[in-house]
């Protein structure tokens, strides 16, 4: 089974990202991402996670979201995580505005394996002392910990 914080990095897991809107802090998604990974585009990884958002928004409640498409060109799955400087509005169920961004990218032949990290990611991100770590962690490296903590029960 794939865990979470063997697709997380410290280079993926942002502190202080600028807000906006919802647009931008996805296009910044892409621009990180494929800053990264140059053999995903930028532009592909963008209107993934736009056409994603059509089809219902990925805002979870409590200030959370988990944006996530299948991407061509992905050849496995990789996360990223980003607190934002100041919340943008994310259609969110509960109508709270988003600080806390969870990215999941998964090949377009996605299967059930992909399924069960976006229930790890929300089965985490259900409890409030882990919302609270993540939003204290003051670096990347602070912040990737944080998960892989979790993730080990501690």
């Amino acid at each position: 089974m794939i865990r979470l914080e063997n697709i997380l990095t410290p280079a993926r897991s942002l502190v202080n990202v600028p807000g906006g809107s919802k647009k931008r802090v996805l296009e910044q998604i892409a621009h990180l991402v494929a800053a990264q990974l140059p053999q995903l585009d930028e532009q592909d990884i963008f209107e993934s996670l736009i056409a994603r958002e059509k089809l219902g928004s990925t805002g979870f409640g409590n200030g959370i979201a988990i944006p996530h498409c299948r991407l061509p060109g992905c050849d496995s799955p990789l996360s990223a995580v980003l607190h934002l400087s100041s919340a943008v509005d994310f259609d969110a169920i509960d109508g709270e505005p988003v600080d806390l961004l969870f990215v999941l990218l998964v090949p377009e032949a996605a299967t059930d394996e992909h399924l069960e990290l976006l229930r790890q990611i929300a089965s985490m991100l259900d409890r409030s002392e882990v919302r609270e770590r993540l939003r204290q962690a003051q670096s990347s490296d602070a912040l990737c910990q944080v998960v892989v903590d979790v993730q080990s029960g501690h």
